[in-house]
């Protein structure tokens, strides 16, 4: 079996999902290139705190350029996501974006990295 015979898409649910038999296989199963995933690298970063007012917590921003400014994201974190995903974004060699799912990839790493 193929790695594309893994995965279905369904659009009863976000994203793809994993098949157990071929049988489950949807339409275009085999044939990856149907499924059209919208990833960009995240080409610069900043971190922004701002105050919210006297006794009030302030707001933590997270700007990321995509593909040298071909898009941009703004994500707003609590204060312990934001000291992960600073950690993770200034560790990291390569980091991408998942426009459509909304998610941070932090590159590929070797098992036992």
């Amino acid at each position: 079996m193929k790695p594309a015979d893994l995965i279905r898409d369904d659009s009863s649910t976000r994203g793809l999902t994993m098949s157990d038999s071929s049988s489950e296989k949807g339409p275009g199963a085999s044939d990856i290139g149907r499924v059209n995933i919208k990833v960009r690298k995240v080409t610069h970063w900043q971190p922004n705190f701002s105050l919210s007012g006297p006794g009030e917590p302030g707001t933590y921003l997270f700007q990321l350029v995509l593909d040298h400014g071909a898009s941009e994201v703004v994500l707003t974190v609590n204060v312990e996501d934001a000291d992960n995903l600073f950690d993770w974004l200034a560790a990291s060699k390569d980091v991408y974006y998942d426009v459509e799912r909304e998610v941070l990839l932090f590159g590929a790493r070797s098992v036992g990295s």
